[in-house]
């Protein structure tokens, strides 16, 4: 299965959600017209990330993000187009930093699946665990390219939560960001470069797509850096967009790379063959 991809950073406007889906159905539509088959978009991207005590009224339910798009999008789809994107959720009385996948068509939008950030971060410039709660589920799920999962920022720097991902099927893991710059010391910024370790260890120790969306633009301060990549199976990295500008990242993703690297490297085979051994081990741990 082969389908073109794309990861759009763009520096929303804070906490002005109406004015944010309007630039989103901007990327959707420009995305169709360069034949993109899966759009994905920066974490929070419908508000901006530090938003603190406002994250209640810029908060949105999956219906009400829907219904936004929609409002925006009718008329004006010509085909299916995938999109995922990063927003603060309103569920169930709870608030979370939130990942949604979504199909687009022009008869209407569907819900695939919807991911709430597990690793919230609570120091340094950080205070998610504040004003959103912790989800508790992993998203892995069945698209019409095949098995993806969703993982926000944070989660992803956490080993275990992209190996769950891989042993429970995906094929692409799809990774919406929102990463102040940190560490100026050197060539490259820290943080930045960081990121790109970990996608390409995960990439090569799963045989995984990685395909990350990074926030851009300044808020309070504090500047997030753009720099999206597309990293293989292979671990190989494909495309990484600019830092700081506003940009759309094209890359055509194949399938059969998964099961070719899966083949010449059985790591995945070799973890589900002791899953049983591993889960034991866990029960006997006692952090």
């Amino acid at each position: 299965m082969q389908f073109r991809t794309a990861c759009a950073q763009f520096a929303p406007i804070k906490a002005d959600v109406d004015s944010n889906l309007s630039t989103i159905a901007e990327i959707v539509l420009q995305s169709q017209a360069e034949g993109v088959d899966l759009l994905l978009l920066p974490e929070t991207c419908t508000s901006g990330y530090f938003l603190e005590g406002g994250v209640l009224e810029a908060s949105r339910t999956a219906e009400e993000l829907m219904r936004g798009l929609w409002e925006r999008l009718h008329g004006k789809l010509t085909r299916l187009i995938d999109l995922s994107l990063g927003f603060y959720e309103s569920f169930d009385g709870n608030l979370y930093n939130s990942a949604i996948y979504l199909e687009l068509s022009p008869d209407g939008i569907r819900v695939v699946s919807v991911y709430r950030k597990f690793f919230l971060p609570t120091y340094g410039v950080f205070d998610e665990e504040r004003f959103v709660s912790r989800g508790r589920d992993l998203a892995v799920f069945e698209t019409r390219f095949g098995r993806m999962a969703m993982l926000i920022c944070e989660d992803i720097w956490h080993s275990v939560m992209p190996t769950l991902c891989a042993v429970n099927g995906a094929q692409v893991i799809l990774v919406p960001a929102a990463s102040p710059a940190r560490g100026f010391g050197g060539n490259e910024i820290e943080n930045h470069e960081r990121y790109r370790r970990l996608f390409r260890g995960v990439a090569e120790e799963h045989a995984v797509y990685v395909v990350n969306a990074q926030l851009i633009g300044f808020e309070g301060g504090k500047g997030f850096i753009g720099g999206s990549m597309v990293i293989g199976p292979s671990g190989t990295p494909l495309v990484e967009a600019p830092l700081g500008d506003p940009h759309l990242l094209i890359v055509e993703i194949d399938l059969d790379a998964v099961k070719i690297c899966r083949a010449q490297s059985p790591l995945l085979s070799d973890l589900r063959g002791q899953w049983e051994e591993i889960r034991r081990l866990v029960q006997r741990s006692n952090p």
